[in-house]
């Protein structure tokens, strides 16, 4: 299975991004998906997680209620809208596939990750 995300870029503090992770082989609806995001001189970490039908989703406390993460199966897709950035939102984000249908919080969970896209959030 490979990953691809695509969608940063650079934003000023209060606009919207949309990231979209796409995947190739595999059994895309089959998967849990997520979203982890590192910022310069720190740790990866968790942001958001889907089940495989996209019927359960998980935030990270510092993300919810302006982030959403969807997917669409048809297309193997899953994105991650961006709503109301902080200048605090900067990192590489990176999408993750796990073989189980419900979603993680946990890093060494996931089996699969994209490459990673910078977003930069300005003040």
């Amino acid at each position: 299975v490979q990953l691809q995300a695509s969608g940063g870029g650079l934003v000023q503090a209060g606009d919207s991004l949309r990231l979209t992770c796409t995947a190739s082989g595999g059994t895309f609806n089959a998967y849990a998906m997520g979203w982890f995001r590192q910022a310069p001189g720190k740790e990866r970490v968790f942001v958001a997680t889907i089940n495989w039908n996209g019927a359960t989703t998980y935030y990270a406390s510092s993300v919810k209620g302006r982030f959403t993460i969807s997917r669409v199966n048809t297309k193997n897709t899953v994105s991650l809208q961006m709503n109301s950035l902080k200048p605090e939102d900067t990192a590489v984000y990176y999408c993750a596939g796990r073989v189980a249908g419900w979603g993680s919080l946990r890093e060494f969970e996931y089996d699969y990750w994209g490459q990673g896209t910078q977003v930069t959030v300005s003040s």
